[in-house]
């Protein structure tokens, strides 16, 4: 198939190399030029805009960053796109605004699909991503050999926003989860329990999750490279919050989780994974991890 893809980023890249692995035709359009030399590199053609990378498309991908951006791709898109042609969108956006493109994909004669991922870019070069879709039934099933190039087999949720909806769901859980672990090991540490003894036993206890089993790793390195940032993390609190406010939903977890990483910002970890809400902790309980056997701390 003839496939156009927008935004080639640390998630974007590694799906679209699924895709050219599968034996399809991609052509990209990326405005960084870094990313769109690797994705040249992997066999991809390179568009110069949205509209370009949608003519004579069989599908289009997009992987964005907020609401902004999928609102200013999509009428591109549109305007490039032949009667009939797919539009699947992979990006973790709001309800709305993925609302407002599939009214705008209606009026064009396109088929569009809500299909963010859960994962990460190890995750996705590894192709073991998790894919949930809403939209038009019959455009989940022609496009299900696409969406199952980088993972699991994808999951069908219903006809409208009900992907953007769990996504939103899902990335609450992801960040309570790092709030209760980070507070955890501070308490740990204050405790006098040694710094790979806590991950250990977290990582081996009836709590372990495929989540906390990677964030134990990252942590027994005091890696806090981002595979998904504490600013990422911040729009996505306030996706999670505006949609428990729209649908009459108390979150107070997620307020407090906001809060804890709106802390985490505030001291310089925009660009540091989201798990920096350690960090954060440890500041707030003055305290710092044992990491050997005399009890000393860095």
């Amino acid at each position: 198939m003839n496939i156009g893809w927008i935004g080639a980023g640390k998630m974007g890249l590694p799906m679209l190399a699924s895709l050219l692995a599968a034996g399809h035709a991609v052509r990209v359009a990326e405005l960084s030029e870094p990313a769109r030399q690797q994705a040249q590199a992997l066999g991809a053609s390179l568009a110069q805009s949205p509209e370009e990378a949608a003519v004579g498309a069989d599908a289009v991908f997009s992987s964005l960053p907020d609401d902004a951006a999928l609102l200013a791709v999509a009428p591109a898109v549109f305007a490039g796109a032949q009667p009939g042609m797919l539009y699947v969108d992979t990006s973790t956006v709001s309800p709305q605004a993925s609302a407002t493109v599939a009214r705008a994909a209606e009026a064009a004669g396109v088929r569009y699909l809500r299909a963010p991922v859960s994962g990460t870019p190890v995750q996705a070069q590894e192709r073991t991503l998790a894919t949930m879709v809403s939209g038009p039934r019959e455009a989940f099933e022609a496009a299900l050999p696409l969406l199952s190039a980088w993972g699991q087999p994808p999951r069908y949720l219903g006809p409208d926003e009900q992907a953007r909806s769990m996504k939103l769901v899902l990335n609450l859980m992801v960040g309570t989860t790092a709030a209760m672990m980070a507070e955890a090991l501070a308490l740990g540490s204050k405790g006098g329990i040694r710094w790979d003894d806590l991950l250990d036993v977290m990582a081996s206890s009836v709590l372990a999750s495929p989540l906390i089993k990677v964030k134990a790793a990252q942590l027994r390195r005091r890696d806090f490279s981002p595979l998904f940032s504490c600013t990422q993390m911040a729009k996505d609190l306030r996706l999670i919050l505006a949609a428990g406010g729209d649908a009459g939903v108390p979150l107070p977890l997620a307020a407090l989780v906001s809060q804890l990483n709106g802390v985490s910002l505030a001291h310089g970890h925009g660009g540091d994974d989201y798990i920096a809400s350690v960090l954060t902790a440890e500041l707030l309980a003055g305290t710092a991890p044992i990491l050997d056997d005399t009890g000393d701390a860095s």
